[in-house]
């Protein structure tokens, strides 16, 4: 998911054929303040633009706090826009309130309701770290849930988030695991953060190859360039399928097995339902 400047068509001429599953117009710490109505209008114009495109149209709403969250969605909510990303939520809670808004907006723009659904930067405020298990059961418009570092370090006051090496300090990487678990307990999307640094590609994919290894399933992108990268780190390599291919067939072909052998290693039902999510995933 590549985060587009909602003032920038320029950029948004860029992001709009590079590979990326979904762009994120952003209206919050992309825009400056005097540029937030400009920025909000030209969102508005680009959704009414229906050519064909391969990817979603997302839009990052200002945060509550702000008082301009209602009138963002306002512009926003309209044949074209698929989801948002939610920054700055403090629990589920938030995700009820913004879907009571986009129930009466979707019927005020003739949309079917919950064809809007949501994404959501859980972890970027302290309360939030207390709520994360709230998202499970999931709200019907939520689809994946995502973390940051920089505005929960702000919001308590650290320094840094940062090593000296550039990696998260343990404060932010409890953030990222309860990321993880959260999304695996509502059974949405989890979604790797940004990667600031984006003429370092060698650590952007290295950290790439971390998340998927720790169970993310996409990772949020800051420039076009960096989008090659996660889509290769994430998709499954041909290695993958075709063991993934055996391990299923495998089970499908002694269906009383709870446990077999394959190649020389053991396999169990865990084993299994990875290897389903590997082929769902190609």
């Amino acid at each position: 998911m590549l985060f587009v400047p909602g003032d920038s068509e320029r950029k948004f001429a860029k992001g709009s054929g590079i590979g990326a599953d979904a762009l994120i117009l952003d209206l919050e710490d992309a825009v400056a303040a005097p540029m937030k109505a400009r920025a909000r209008a030209m969102v508005a114009e680009l959704l009414d633009d229906r050519s064909a495109r391969d990817w979603a149209f997302f839009v990052r709403p200002n945060p509550f706090d702000t008082g301009l969250t209602l009138e963002d969605l306002a512009a926003v909510v309209k044949p074209g826009l698929d989801g948002l990303m939610v920054p700055k939520t403090d629990g589920a809670w938030d995700i009820v309130r913004i879907g009571h808004y986009l129930d009466a907006l979707e019927a005020r723009a003739g949309m079917e309701v919950g064809t809007v659904k949501i994404a959501v930067v859980c972890t970027e405020t302290a309360k939030a770290m207390f709520h994360l298990g709230g998202y499970a059961p999931a709200h019907p418009r939520l689809v994946g849930l995502t973390w940051g570092g920089e505005d929960l370090s702000a919001a308590v006051g650290a320094t840094t988030a940062r090593e000296t090496d550039g990696s998260w300090t343990f404060p932010y990487l409890v953030a990222r695991t309860q990321c993880l678990f959260a999304a695996a307990a509502a059974q949405v999307a989890p979604l790797e953060t940004l990667y600031a640094d984006f003429r370092d590609f060698e650590g952007l994919e290295r950290t790439c190859r971390e998340a998927r290894r720790d169970g993310f399933t996409g990772r949020i992108a800051i420039h076009p360039d960096q989008i090659a990268t996660i889509n290769a780190c994430f998709r499954p390599s041909e290695a993958e399928i075709a063991e993934a291919r055996e391990i299923v067939a495998a089970f499908e072909a002694n269906p009383d097995a709870g446990t077999l052998g394959l190649n020389g290693k053991m396999y169990d039902v865990p084993h299994l339902k990875a290897a389903r999510r590997t082929l769902a995933s190609a």
